[in-house]
């Protein structure tokens, strides 16, 4: 895969020694999230809406229901805004000013396009469900040509964009380091707690999903 376009609009300018346009870099953050927020213009107006999505090679795809007027908009192939953040801690530095949060983020610019395709729609949104947990679409009821219909689904070419990722400690002022209060990272993570069933699962059911099935995700067991 080759590594990201940078142009005026995609370039890092703020703390620019943060960004990262290689492709691996930005592959590795969309792999470890479900929500990313897609931003376009609608009747003139800026909106931005979460959703769920999924990486497939050199492409992100998100969907939803056909009704949606994010996708209504979106699949006539408008320009979109798709930033993806993971929050890794919360800084505290000896003064409020160098406060800050350690966090991995991607922003991609490009142009949604329409699944059109019912296999390739159907192969999408079986991506979609290995992503969140590998293994589990064999075991599910098989999706319904009206399923398929109520649902769209979009996919934009990762080409042009940057990741940003800071870590590590506070930076403080020199003459703040004697300053008499506590300065350091905590640190935040995902925790998969124990799979609460819904009342109505059979006796011979698939087994329940363990927590290290989402390991791939980045997500710990609790």
């Amino acid at each position: 895969m080759t590594d990201l376009t940078k142009t005026e609009r995609s370039r890092v300018k703020r703390m620019h020694e943060r960004g990262r346009y290689d492709f691996e870099t930005v592959a590795a953050i969309l792999d470890s999230a479900f929500i990313c927020h897609v931003g376009y213009v609608l009747d003139g107006k800026p909106v931005v809406t979460p959703t769920s999505y999924w990486r497939e090679d050199d492409h992100v795809y998100w969907h939803g229901s056909s009704a949606s007027r994010m996708l209504r908009t979106a699949q006539g192939e408008t320009d979109v805004c798709l930033t993806v953040s993971c929050i890794d801690g919360l800084v505290l530095a000896r003064s409020a000013f160098h406060h800050s949060i350690n966090y991995r983020s991607v922003m991609l610019f490009g142009r949604a396009r329409m699944v059109e395709d019912p296999a390739h729609k159907l192969r999408a949104l079986e991506n979609f469900v290995e992503h969140m947990y590998p293994g589990r679409w064999k075991a599910l009821r098989p999706a319904t040509e009206q399923e398929l219909k109520a649902t769209t689904v979009l996919y934009m070419k990762i080409d042009e964009g940057a990741a940003k990722i800071r870590r590590g400690p506070p930076v403080d002022d020199d003459e703040d380091y004697d300053w008499p209060v506590w300065a350091g990272v905590v640190p935040l993570r995902t925790v998969a707690g124990l799979p609460e069933d819904d009342g109505r699962v059979r006796q011979d059911a698939t087994a329940m999903p363990a927590a290290a099935g989402f390991g791939h995700l980045g997500v710990k067991a609790e």
